[in-house]
């Protein structure tokens, strides 16, 4: 449940830049743990056997570019994984509020008149007439 990051060092390399990869999206949930399946390791491996930049996914930063970067290592400053959030119709949601308080004013309007064919004793007088208002509008405390 926490995130978890690999690295991977090696001696006598010939350049200095660094794989990102970000497979936080790559795993099966399961009741106690997050597992990788053999799908997701195939894609990891694959990902650091290519050392290419895979969009939202990998990239292979610089040496230069790290340092531009004050030298962190966090994984979104390299692999950008953002999605654009699909935009609302607001037109079409005031629509739909619009119908939803019709047809709450409509039910609103039902029960008042089933509360006005009640048989009104004592007991349940202050909780009609409470409750009248309430659904009238005129009383929201």
């Amino acid at each position: 449940s926490i995130p978890t990051t690999v690295i991977i060092l090696k001696k006598n390399r010939s350049s200095r830049d660094v794989l990102f990869i970000d497979a936080s999206q790559d795993f099966d949930k399961q009741k106690t743990q997050n597992v990788l399946s053999p799908k997701h390791i195939q894609k990891i491996v694959s990902a650091y056997k290519e050392r290419t930049d895979t969009e939202k996914y990998s990239h292979v930063a610089s040496y230069d570019e790290i340092k531009e970067n004050d030298f962190n290592l966090n994984i979104p400053r390299y692999v950008d994984t953002f999605e654009d959030e699909t935009p609302v119709d607001l037109v079409k949601v005031s629509d739909e509020i619009s119908k939803i308080d019709h047809e709450l004013s409509e039910k609103q309007s039902d029960l008042l008149a089933m509360m006005n064919e009640l048989a009104v004793n004592k007991e349940s007088q202050l909780i009609i007439e409470s409750t009248k208002r309430i659904l009238a509008g005129g009383d929201h405390d």
